[in-house]
């Protein structure tokens, strides 16, 4: 292959991927304004509970705050991870992501059991607009942390398949990506739904 074909694949390669991750920014961007419009969502309504009990009654701060632990614990050790991944370290980047896997997935089991109490409580989406906008904007947080999951899950087969390789390299950045903005997005829901609902 001649230098003008190297250099030509080269720099389709470099476009292809700079391509994706501006895609990736797009989504970003569009999930950004999907929780805006649930944030405002449940601010105008958050009062609205028509005579039923409302957060100070129903949340548990210190719960919340164990969540809180674990999503931000998480961030931290993907990051750990793919530092790892730039240092082609292997087993490291694995560990580090069935860890934060791990952790995520603690997140998801008590958010799950919080939603799974306040509905054996008798307080579901249905019972008033700010249940209603509080399992909205919560529940849709709790999805996109679960997709990560699954994300997470292939990319440590994926890594323990194909090694640390250019496209490896990228999708563990794509998805750290992912999971900080995850992280980002519940503190404002810890701030937003819980801590000045309850202070």
């Amino acid at each position: 292959m001649s230098t003008t074909s190297v250099t030509a694949a080269h720099h389709h390669h470099h476009d292809t991927e700079a391509t994706i991750v501006y895609g990736f920014w797009i989504y970003i961007m569009s999930d950004c304004i999907l929780f805006a419009s649930l944030f405002a969502t449940f601010i105008v309504l958050h009062a609205n509970t028509f005579g039923g009990p409302g957060p100070k009654e129903l949340f548990s701060l210190p719960y919340v705050l164990v969540e809180t632990f674990l999503l931000l614990a998480s961030s931290f050790t993907y990051g750990l991870g793919l530092l790892s991944a730039f240092k082609q370290k292997q087993a490291q980047v694995i560990r580090f992501l069935l860890l934060t896997f791990i952790l995520g997935l603690s997140f998801v089991l008590m958010e799950v059991n919080e939603f799974a109490h306040l509905v054996m409580e008798g307080h579901s989406w249905k019972s008033n607009a700010f249940l209603s906008s509080f399992f909205t904007l919560v529940g849709t947080h709790g999805f996109h942390v679960t997709m990560g999951l699954i994300w997470m899950l292939s990319m440590m087969i994926q890594v323990k398949r194909h090694g640390l390789v250019r496209i490896t390299l990228r999708k563990l950045t794509t998805l750290s990506l992912f999971w900080h903005f995850l992280d980002i997005v519940w503190i404002f829901v810890f701030t937003i739904v819980y801590l000045m609902e309850l202070i």
